[in-house]
C-alpha cells in the first residue's frame, strides 16, 4: 500500500492559501494555480519511485515457544533490501491478541546491502495464550513524501504458563539434598523422625539421645542418629477466585501464587516428598493426586497451568471439604488465598480449622502493598487521613484473622511479593526440621 505522509498532506495544502491569493489578485492566471499541486504530486511520485520497492524488502518472523507470566518475550523480525542501493529506515508493530500490554512500534534501520535484526517485547500479564496475528512494516522514501505500507502474516499462538525461572534458579542453591536438610543427620531429630545408626558420643551432642543399654555392652557413650522422614504428601491448594485474580505488580496474585508454589515444589520433589496440586473457588475446578520424583514437576507445571482466573467468590467451605476427603493420608497443604476482612474470613477460619485437626496447614497470603503505603503516607490533604484510617482498618482486621489462625495450629505466612517464595520455603523447611508433618 502506497499513501502520501503527513509531510506531503501539508505541504500540498500549503498551495491553498497561495493560489486564493492569485485568483483574488489576477482572476485570469487562474490556470497557473494547478501548476503547484502537479509539481508536489510529481515530487510524490518521484519520492515514492526512489523509496525501496515493497518486493525488495523481505522479513522473517520468530516467535517464541512459550512465555512465562511476568517475564518479556521477543519476536524478532529478520529486514532485508535485496537489490537496494541505500538504506532504509523500517517501522514495525506487530498485531496481537490477549492478556498482554499494548504493542509499540519499532524502528530498525537496514543498512544498504545487508540485514537487520528487531525486536518486539511481549510482556504476558496472565496465564493462557497470546495469538500474533500480523506484522506491520511501515517505511518511507528519501524525502519522506510518499509512504508503504505491507503487512506480513504471522498467525502463530504462544501459551502462556507460570514462571519457572525461580525454579531454575534455586537449583543452583538447593543441588545438593544436603543443602535442604543439614550435613549433619543428628541436627534433624524428633518426635517423627526416624532411626539410623549408632555413634559415638562427643561433647555437644544432645545428651538425650544417648543409648545406655549400647553403651553398656560397647563399654563407651553412643548416641542414635536419625534421619528426617520422607514420602509425605504436599498439596498446594491454589483459591481461583476473584480475590486472587487482584494484580500486585501487574501480576494477578495466583500466578504469584503459581511460582511460589513451583520453587516449593521442587524443593519437596528434591527431598523426597510427594506433591500434588488442587485449585477450587465456588466449585472445585483442579485436582492432582500427589506424585514423587523430579518428573512430576512438569506434570504439576502443566497442571498449574491450565488453572484459569474466576471472578466468583470462593465457598471455603465446599472446597477445603472436598479437599479433606481426598487426603486420606496426612499431609502439609499450603492453602494460597486472601481475604478482605473479618466477616468475610469467618467461614475460611472455620473451613480451616477442619483441614487443620489432621493436617498440617500453611496459610499463605501475599501482603498488598497498596495498604502500607496509604497507611505511611504523608497526610496532606484531608482525604489521605481518612485513606489511612480505612487502611489501619484492613490492616487490623487481617492481624486479627491470622491470630485466630494461628490459635487453631496454623501456620501463618503473610509477606510482600519479594519475600513470598523464600518465606515459604523457609517455612517448610522448619516443618520438616520440626517432623510436624
Amino acid at each position: 500500500m502506497i499513501r502520501p505522509t503527513r509531510r506531503a498532506v501539508l505541504i500540498f495544502a500549503g498551495g491553498l492559501p497561495l493560489a486564493l491569493l492569485i485568483v483574488s489578485v489576477a482572476p485570469a492566471a487562474w490556470v497557473f494555480t494547478f501548476d503547484y499541486g502537479v509539481l508536489v504530486l510529481l515530487v510524490i511520485a518521484a519520492d515514492a519511485l526512489l523509496a525501496c520497492p515493497p518486493r525488495r524488502l523481505t522479513a522473517v518472523v520468530e516467535t517464541p515457544d512459550r512465555l512465562f507470566i511476568g517475564e518479556a518475550g521477543t519476536i524478532t523480525a529478520t529486514l532485508t533490501t535485496a537489490g537496494y542501493r541505500r538504506g532504509t529506515r523500517v517501522e514495525l508493530l506487530a498485531e496481537q491478541s490477549g492478556e498482554l500490554d499494548p504493542a509499540t512500534i519499532v524502528t530498525a534501520d537496514v543498512p544498504a546491502g545487508t540485514s537487520a535484526t528487531a525486536a518486539l517485547a511481549l510482556l504476558p500479564r496472565r496465564r493462557g495464550r497470546v495469538v500474533v496475528r500480523q506484522l506491520w512494516l511501515r517505511w518511507h522514501g528519501p524525502l519522506a513524501l510518499a509512504q508503504f505500507v505491507r503487512r506480513v502474516p504471522v498467525d502463530r499462538s504462544i501459551d502462556v504458563l507460570p514462571n519457572i525461572r525461580g525454579v531454575q534458579a534455586a537449583a543452583l542453591q538447593f543441588f545438593a539434598r544436603e543443602a535442604i536438610y543439614g550435613t549433619r543427620v543428628l541436627q534433624e531429630r524428633g518426635e517423627g523422625t526416624e532411626f539410623d545408626s549408632l555413634k559415638e558420643y562427643v561433647l555437644g551432642l544432645d545428651t538425650r539421645f544417648i543409648d545406655w543399654k549400647h553403651s553398656a555392652r560397647h563399654r563407651k557413650l553412643v548416641c542414635k542418629e536419625f534421619r528426617i522422614e520422607r514420602n509425605h504428601p504436599v498439596v498446594l491448594a491454589f483459591d481461583t477466585g476473584h480475590l486472587m485474580v487482584e494484580p500486585i505488580d501487574g501480576v494477578p496474585r495466583l500466578d504469584h501464587a503459581i511460582s511460589a508454589g513451583l520453587l516449593l515444589a521442587w524443593i519437596a520433589l528434591r527431598g523426597g516428598d510427594l506433591v500434588g496440586t488442587y485449585g477450587f473457588d465456588a466449585a472445585v475446578r483442579h485436582y492432582v493426586a500427589p506424585m514423587r520424583g523430579m518428573a512430576a514437576l512438569g506434570h504439576l507445571q502443566r497442571a498449574t497451568a491450565e488453572l484459569t482466573y474466576h471472578h466468583e467468590e470462593t465457598n471455603f467451605t465446599l472446597g477445603l471439604a472436598e479437599l479433606a476427603v481426598r487426603l486420606r493420608r496426612r499431609a502439609l497443604v499450603v492453602l494460597f488465598t486472601d481475604f478482605v476482612d473479618t466477616v468475610t474470613a469467618e467461614l475460611l477460619v472455620e473451613s480451616v480449622r477442619l483441614v487443620a485437626q489432621r493436617h498440617i496447614v500453611v496459610f499463605a497470603s501475599l501482603r498488598d502493598p497498596y495498604l502500607a503505603q496509604t497507611l505511611d503516607r504523608p497526610p496532606e490533604q484531608f482525604q489521605h487521613v481518612a485513606e489511612a484510617v480505612i487502611a489501619a482498618d484492613f490492616l487490623r482486621d487481617r492481624r486479627t484473622v491470622f491470630e485466630r489462625l494461628e490459635r487453631l495450629g496454623v501456620h501463618c505466612l503473610d509477606v510482600p511479593r519479594e519475600q513470598f517464595s523464600v518465606g515459604l520455603i523457609n517455612r517448610y523447611l522448619m516443618i520438616k526440621q520440626r517432623s510436624l508433618i
